[in-house]
């Protein structure tokens, strides 16, 4: 039996949880285009690394960082700044402006004339990313069911992952083949070093005009318009999402959740010691996503298959074949979500990760090449894509409280971005001195301590409301 099928209960009476509706799945899929943008401007990079360094003259590891890692900065900024915009201002104008900074951005970091206005305008994406990182979940979250919560955040995360591919097929497309053993020189006077690596910034324009239009038909999120005291307007928005039945009950959940805890600052939430544990939980679940170390996979792939021998146009067909396995495995997160539950996935994810880099890491220690490698990046890759990739931003959406639940979303993702910056600034630094074997090794003990923090730290929310989670925090 489906958790969307029993009731939720709630002292001694039991209200039945429905299921998504066409209009909430067409409302979360609008949110999650920011998710595909996300994606997409994440990795682009990854593919148009070799072009552009050759193209700007970048030689050094510092320079090479600070290129991919630049964008990390925006993240940040978007991150922090993007939880007092949702909680002022709303969710949807705080979507509608990742999505416009996404299209000006997307377009100035192509037309770039240097490496200072490529490393600007990678910024200003790296803002829109991290904005959208954030509020797509969070938006989801609040206009979904109990029941099929889940399944409606995942949603976001297979945009993601359609972004990544999105990015990938495209980078592979658009460059033209690289001869083996083509020096720099030859790289940067080539079509692909001084046009082909535009086109693939330039892409992201086409989703990031659909995002617009889109965050113009969406309504507001009903919680955020119940906890400004917008009553009419978040009833109506309810009975369009769900129907009459699904208006009444959750209208009721929300009205009795802030009787129960009137309007108060991040700040006075994090005093209280209960609240101040799930502000701690939020925090270091987003700094193991990141610090798992799948992301320099994605934005690293010329180094990590370079040490594999593969050379660079073999690389680009690497990296779709990455793609394509992230973003089958994120489909099995949308079916096992509701099944197994947010802790039970992300257990998983942590010790699955943590075998796969001890066996990765003794490989390249070995100096094996070829296929085996790729396997196992592969494995390591659908292991997080239906693990730790998605649940994270479920379990984020769902455990902070109402009261400042976009501001206490952005210190989250605040802090999984400060953690990416790191992970991504560090790898080229740390596989120059110790190596790539010795590296993931170091990754798989991360992914072991958050296997041991999630066991005793992390509560399941599978199949409850919003408003009863908060409840039994308190």
């Amino acid at each position: 039996m489906h958790v969307s099928d029993v009731g939720v209960k709630h002292g001694d009476a039991a209200a039945v949880t429905p299921g998504a509706t066409r209009a909430m799945w067409l409302a979360a899929a609008v949110s999650a285009l920011g998710g595909l943008l996300f994606g997409y401007d994440w990795v682009v990079i990854g593919g148009a690394k070799p072009f552009y360094e050759a193209a700007f003259g970048l030689v050094t590891p510092w320079q090479q960082a600070w290129a991919v890692s630049c964008a990390l900065i925006g993240c940040l900024a978007g991150a922090s700044g993007s939880g007092v915009l949702a909680d002022r201002h709303g969710r949807r104008p705080a979507l509608l402006a990742a999505a416009l900074i996404f299209a000006v951005s997307s377009i100035g970091t192509s037309l770039a004339g240097g490496f200072g206005a490529f490393v600007a305008w990678r910024i200003a994406g790296g803002v829109a990313i991290g904005m959208a990182s954030g509020l797509s979940p969070l938006y989801i979250a609040e206009i979904a069911p109990a029941g099929s919560r889940g399944r409606l955040v995942v949603l976001n995360q297979i945009a993601v992952v359609l972004g990544l591919l999105g990015a990938q097929i495209v980078n592979w497309l658009i460059a033209a083949p690289v001869p083996r053993g083509a020096d720099v020189a030859a790289i940067a006077a080539s079509w692909n070093g001084t046009v082909g690596w535009r086109w693939m910034f330039a892409a992201a324009a086409v989703p990031a005009a659909a995002f617009v239009i889109g965050c113009l038909t969406i309504p507001e999120s009903p919680r955020w318009l119940a906890q400004r005291g917008r009553w009419d307007r978040a009833d109506a928005v309810l009975r369009r999402l769900g129907g009459d039945a699904h208006a009444d009950a959750a209208l009721a959940e929300i009205r009795t959740a802030l009787a129960a805890a009137p309007g108060r600052s991040l700040r006075a939430i994090v005093a209280e010691p209960r609240f101040r544990r799930v502000m701690v939980i939020g925090i270091a679940l987003a700094v193991l996503q990141q610090w798992c170390g799948i992301n320099v996979i994605f934005n690293y792939a010329q180094e990590i298959f370079a040490g594999a021998g593969y050379a660079v146009s073999d690389t680009l067909f690497n990296i779709v074949v990455t793609g394509a396995v992230n973003c089958v495995f994120t489909l099995v997160a949308l079916v096992t979500v509701e099944r197994w539950g947010r802790r039970r996935l992300l257990l998983i994810g942590c010790v699955g990760l943590a075998l796969i880099y001890a066996v990765l890491g003794g490989a390249y220690v070995a100096a094996l090449q070829g296929w085996p490698l790729l396997l196992l990046v592969v494995a390591a890759i659908a292991v997080y894509a239906m693990t730790l990739a998605p649940v994270t931003w479920v379990a984020l959406a769902e455990i902070f409280p109402g009261e400042a639940r976009g501001a206490s979303m952005a210190v989250a993702t605040t802090a999984l971005w400060g953690a990416c910056f790191l992970l991504t600034y560090t790898f080229p630094l740390i596989n120059a001195w110790a190596g790539t074997g010795y590296t993931f090794w170091c990754y798989g003990i991360v992914c072991a301590a958050g296997f041991l923090f999630i066991l005793r730290r992390l509560p399941e929310t599978k199949g409850k409301t919003l408003e009863q989670i908060e409840r039994e925090w308190r």
